[in-house]
């Protein structure tokens, strides 16, 4: 990797301004948002303290504060959390977010005493945490036994993604995500990210035993990835058939895991933090 390919600490700095504009904003990105947002108010209730991991702009905490939970919204991006703290100011919110600039692996470093009712993260964040086991054992300190844990991230195999690029010859695209030690990927100019993409199983696996799998969704399985965004805006009607399917095969064991993203809720045991043998 040359210098002007570093992989830097913060780097959704660089898209942190444009970040709605292109996903949050786009149509791929409301439906795809729109299908957490059914699980997240099925698991957080008015009155809730609720940790999330990769704020991202604040999108998600403002949703959930408007509905009376209590968000601790964190991000590794300074710049993403100061769009996130302009749209809190705007909405009214700052009773019930509050924000803090922390990576997900360093979650460990909130404090003993603050207990959450629960915690989710959206949208890949998971997918650029190397070491998930001492992630999930920091976050079994956070969240209080019999609490829901909501975590969506790209799951190895997108059949949208790899019919796409199949249909373009391009097979080094069409499997990426099937690559053992992850990718790297280009954030923006210059920013660099090591991504990898987890099995369902895997997951659960590293969770164990602190977690327990409660429930599956696949988030895009008819929904297409982000960057098809051109086609969904020129096939409208076909994007509406794509949303309506969604419904549908999200749920379907075998297809929900070929989904874009992977949203699965977990549960807190009663168990010891030990690590695994």
């Amino acid at each position: 990797m040359s210098a002007s390919q570093q992989i830097y600490a913060a780097p959704f700095d660089a898209i942190a301004a444009r970040y709605d504009e292109t996903f949050s904003s786009s149509k791929i990105g409301q439906a795809q948002r729109a299908a957490v947002w059914m699980e997240l108010a099925k698991a957080f209730l008015p009155g809730d303290r609720v940790l999330e991991i990769g704020c991202g702009t604040g999108v998600d905490a403002c949703f959930l504060a408007k509905r009376g939970v209590h968000v601790t919204a964190c991000d590794s991006s300074p710049q993403m959390i100061a769009v996130a703290k302009r749209r809190i100011e705007e909405n009214g919110l700052r009773q019930f977010v509050q924000t803090r600039v922390l990576r997900a692996e360093e979650i460990a470093a909130l404090d003993t005493n603050e207990s959450f009712d629960g915690a989710f993260s959206n949208f890949g964040v998971l997918n650029c945490i190397a070491g998930l086991g001492q992630f999930a054992r920091d976050l079994a300190q956070r969240v209080k036994p019999g609490a829901s844990v909501l975590l969506c991230w790209m799951g190895p195999c997108c059949l949208w993604e790899m019919g796409w690029y199949l249909v373009q010859g391009d097979r080094e695209k069409a499997f990426r995500r099937l690559k053992r030690d992850g990718v790297t990927a280009k954030i923006a100019d210059g920013a660099f990210l090591r991504v990898h993409y987890p099995s369902v199983k895997s997951l659960v696996y590293a969770f164990a035993p602190q977690f327990r799998l409660t429930d599956v969704k696949g988030i895009g399985v008819a929904v297409p990835p982000s960057y098809l965004e051109p086609w969904a805006q020129h096939h409208p009607q076909l994007f509406q058939v794509c949303e309506r399917a969604d419904s549908l095969l999200g749920h379907c064991p075998g297809v929900r895991v070929l989904a874009d993203h992977i949203l699965v809720r977990l549960q807190r045991e009663n168990v010891a933090d030990g690590g695994k043998p």
